[in-house]
């Protein structure tokens, strides 16, 4: 039974092979910021408030230009095709009976294409920003005739953290599925018998492209090596030139490049550190909102992302100033221990908690929690 985000996570390990579990569950060097970001959470406190009349509640909320029916979408995470068969297909589903967005990401099994074929609930895109610049143009042109109205630029990952589990396992490393990753595979037949009903998978942004490869593991190795190195401001003004939407910088983790992205022209940030996958050692994404929400005095739309386990965190963090939250980890853990089901139950429990929390803060809307602010909240004494 998935009770919790921790419960899902634990059904995920026991049905996925550990090559896609760890890439999931794992994050950079020691993990010491991918634990910081839960840990980090348990700084704040919330004020209890009691004898008020909070039987009616609502969950509504704006971020992103739109009025969704929580304060969280589905945030951009790879290769959800693996951890269930039609896997972004079936996340978007779940985000789209929910009322939240669901945000692609270039290293995803399904093209926006085929995702919105498949959906019609609002959808997001989020771009690497690649050596070839046409195959950029492409993906641009896909998420217009997509209907897609916000982009994503990530920004922390132009350099890629050393990710320990993913070299043990080989993931990105390896090309094929020799026997030795066959047999890891085959050790989870139930996993095995979903991928094969699917069809093997391919990176769906670039599995027209012969010169990506075949499979999966050929196609995601060559699509990280194309990965410009070199971004920079240059190539934000770049992209906002070629994108009339709304543009997210996403991997801001500072006051001062939180300044930069709006003097750039971005309408939104989100405040992210990877889920702990780049820099190991850099502070957590709930440390560093109030941070940045102060600097920026509201001239920039912030969201944030890392760590949310729990309708509290979210909670938090709408507290702290964000507009809305990105799940990331949270729903992924569902995807791979019930699909699409298991993503639709993390959505509710999330909704469920954050309901509940608020009535027993004493308020009645998402309306309320962001007016009243810090002051819903207690910091704690180191």
């Amino acid at each position: 039974m998935i009770v919790n985000v921790e419960d899902a996570r634990l059904a995920a390990k026991r049905r996925l092979p550990r090559i896609f579990f760890d890439y999931l569950d794992g994050g950079a060097g020691a993990e010491q910021t991918m634990r910081a970001n839960r840990r980090d959470f348990e700084r704040w406190t919330l004020r209890q408030r009691v004898l008020v009349d909070a039987s009616k509640r609502d969950l509504t909320t704006t971020f992103l230009g739109e009025t969704n029916s929580l304060p969280f979408m589905l945030g951009p995470i790879g290769f959800l095709g693996l951890y269930a068969g039609h896997g972004e297909v079936l996340a978007a589903q779940a985000a789209q009976a929910a009322g939240i967005p669901l945000c692609l990401s270039t290293f995803s099994i399904a093209s926006i294409t085929e995702l919105r074929r498949q959906t019609t609930g609002p959808l997001h895109f989020q771009l690497y920003v690649l050596t070839d610049r046409a195959i950029c143009d492409d993906l641009l042109d896909q998420a217009r005739e997509a209907g897609v109205e916000t982009l994503y630029l990530t920004v922390d990952t132009a350099i890629t953290g050393v990710r320990e589990r993913d070299v043990r396992n080989g993931f990105r490393s390896l090309t094929r599925i020799g026997p030795s990753l066959a047999l890891r595979l085959l050790a989870k037949p139930g996993w095995c018998l979903d991928m094969m009903r699917a069809g093997a998978p391919r990176v769906g942004a670039v599995q027209h492209r012969a010169e990506f490869g075949q499979g999966v593991l050929e196609q995601a190795g060559n699509l990280s090596r194309r990965i410009d190195t070199t971004l920079s401001w240059k190539d934000v003004e770049w992209l906002r030139a070629r994108w009339k939407g709304r543009l997210v910088l996403k991997g801001i983790l500072s006051s001062e490049d939180a300044l930069m992205a709006r003097d750039a022209g971005a309408d939104a940030i989100v405040v992210s550190n990877h889920g702990g996958r780049q820099l190991d050692g850099a502070p957590s994404t709930i440390s560093m909102l109030p941070e940045i929400v102060e600097a920026l005095d509201g001239s920039l739309e912030v969201m944030v992302d890392g760590g949310i386990r729990r309708g509290t965190d979210i909670v938090k963090a709408l507290a702290l100033g964000a507009s809305g939250v990105l799940l990331g980890r949270a729903y992924a853990y569902g995807l791979g221990a019930a699909g699409g089901a298991g993503v639709a139950r993390i959505i509710s429990h999330l909704a469920e908690e954050v309901d509940i929390t608020l009535a027993l803060m004493g308020m009645t809307s998402i309306a309320e929690l962001k007016q009243r602010g810090p002051g819903s909240l207690r910091a704690m004494q180191r």
